[in-house]
């Protein structure tokens, strides 16, 4: 029985259990990214790089930001390039093309012995992670159901989260080693998550909306009947099969080539152009909200800022990296329920209050003759574990869930890929100011974040539609309506739950199919009993 199962396609596996597995793979490869992230701050205060890559001293700050800040240039140049391959080839074949690189970047840093090498090591890491993360979102959007799409999306998040404190955890743990294997092997350990991935990424089902829009609609409708558990000819899957060929074909129909689209000389390349604005704009925020001052350079800042020892400061990133895995598990299950524009500003308003609070408090740190500063200063930390919860709530994974999302079925690819792209050029612009900023300015650095997450909060209010509880294709619908510009006052923009008339159309193509597959069946069964009798 063992070997029948494991002769089947996805060994036999269905419904829960095929999303269980398609999830655990997508985890997996959001846990790498969190994991790359996270490391480099180890890395960098580490005695025996610095000695090794002759980067000691204050005068090594700017090659050491370039450093730093080069693996986001590469996570750029992977996105542009899963814009072209994510389409052509599918996305489980671009995951594994992205995995392969990351593995040839992992080893190539791990073996580093100069800056250059570092460099070139840090580019094609990036390059790798650029491409898995613009498309694992979007292969695990595909295949996922209405109900559970935003807690599986923030979820693959978390882990992200839990891969950025298990950074922080080993390379705390690792500090006490010292030498060579103190860097080496934090960096070495990006190799098990590649291994994952090879090992269950080959066996898994391509996203059926890619196989229909790509003329596999014998493969797709399998999958979507897998994926519920549900016959081929079950009505639900022939509504849902059909819904999705209608929308490919409305956006061939109606599809416009990239001159035009970036001009908005048509209707529709507005409003394509508007929903390919709000997947980025999502990702900008996220970015120009101070995530990666912390992610990259907490043990710096709390070094450079706050005064602490190395010890002390890699202790308290790495407890604040649980708390911030706390509040991204809290957010999974509160997705669906609050919404995406909800939870993006919550999330933003708790940025907003710990920037504001942390800039006073290092002010009155850094104010000459002040009799407490040591005392504010310590006060200071407390604002930085609850900005990571914060992050946590929404900004962490909402801004990619909802490219995915907003987009139609023939830019999905490319508009995840943009979003992506918009992530990885202000990250790099963020992790490339952030040691300068902290040594030229102090604590007149964290104004900036501040007033950035002050400005986003109106910006999500009237612009961003909720895309919670809706199906891909409902929100195909809502923008072949022409919806307004500025959402506050549209009902069917903002509320959390499903519209009615999303609820209707569904129910009555469903219907339909049924009502089409019983004559279909009660014709067969005439004629057979025409030959039968004959």
């Amino acid at each position: 029985m063992a070997v029948s199962q494991a002769r089947q396609p996805y060994f036999g596996l269905k419904g829960k259990w095929l999303t269980f597995w398609i999830t655990l793979a997508c985890a997996t490869d959001m846990t790498l990214f969190g994991y790359d992230q996270g490391v480099f701050s180890g890395v960098i205060i580490s005695k025996d790089y610095l000695d090794v890559h002759n980067l000691n001293g204050p005068e090594n700050t700017s090659l050491l930001s370039i450093i730093i800040s080069i693996y986001t240039i590469g996570c750029f140049l992977g996105a542009l390039i899963s814009f072209y391959m994510g389409e052509a080839i599918g996305r489980k074949k671009t995951v594994l093309v992205g995995t392969t690189i990351m593995t040839v970047g992992a080893v190539l840093q791990t073996t580093s012995f100069s800056v250059p090498h570092m460099i070139v090591a840090r580019v094609v890491a990036g390059i790798g992670n650029g491409i898995n993360t613009a498309t694992a979102p979007v292969w695990q959007t595909e295949t996922s159901k209405v109900h559970n799409r935003g807690f599986l999306v923030v979820l693959e998040m978390s882990m992200n989260i839990f891969g950025f404190s298990m950074s922080n955890w080993v390379n705390y743990g690792m500090s006490f080693v010292g030498g060579s294997v103190g860097w080496r092997f934090p960096l070495a350990l990006q190799l098990v998550f590649c291994i994952i991935l090879f090992s269950t990424v080959p066996w898994l089902p391509e996203s059926p909306r890619w196989l229909l829009a790509h003329g596999q609609e014998v493969e797709a409708a399998q999958i979507l009947a897998d994926l519920e558990d549900k016959p081929v000819d079950d009505p639900y899957i022939v509504a849902e099969r059909e819904e999705i060929v209608y929308g490919i074909e409305y956006e061939r129909q109606n599809s416009i080539n990239w001159s035009d689209l970036l001009r908005g000389r048509t209707k529709a390349g507005t409003k394509t152009i508007r929903r390919l604005i709000l997947g980025c704009g999502t990702q900008a925020m996220e970015q120009f909200g101070g995530i990666n001052v912390m992610s990259y350079y907490l043990p710096t800042v709390l070094i450079e800022s706050v005064k602490l020892d190395e010890s002390m400061a890699r202790l308290i990133s790495a407890c604040a990296s649980v708390a911030y895995l706390f509040s991204s598990l809290v957010a999974a299950p509160l997705v669906d329920k609050l919404g995406r524009r909800l939870m993006m500003m919550i999330s933003t308003a708790i940025q907003l209050v710990c920037f504001l609070l942390v800039t006073v408090l290092l002010h009155f740190a850094e104010k000459p003759g002040y009799l407490h500063q040591v005392e504010v200063s310590k006060a200071s930390v407390v604002w930085f574990f609850i900005y990571y919860m914060g992050f946590g709530l929404g900004m962490l994974g909402v801004p990619w869930l909802y490219p995915t999302e907003i987009n139609a079925l023939p830019m999905r690819t490319k508009g995840a890929a943009a979003a992506t792209m918009t992530n990885w050029i202000t990250n790099f612009i963020v992790v490339e100011v952030t040691p300068i900023g902290i040594q030229k300015l102090g604590w007149k650095f964290y104004i900036i974040w501040t007033v950035t997450n002050a400005l986003f909060l109106p910006i999500i209010w009237l612009f961003y539609p909720e895309t919670a509880n809706r199906t891909l294709e409902d929100i195909d619908a809502y923008y072949r309506d022409n919806p307004p510009l500025v959402l506050h006052k549209d009902r069917d923009s903002t509320c959390i739950r499903r519209p009615a008339r999303f609820a209707e159309a569904q129910g009555r193509d469903i219907e339909e199919a049924a009502k089409h597959l019983e004559k279909r069946a009660t014709v067969a069964h005439i004629e057979g009993g025409s030959e039968s009798s004959e």
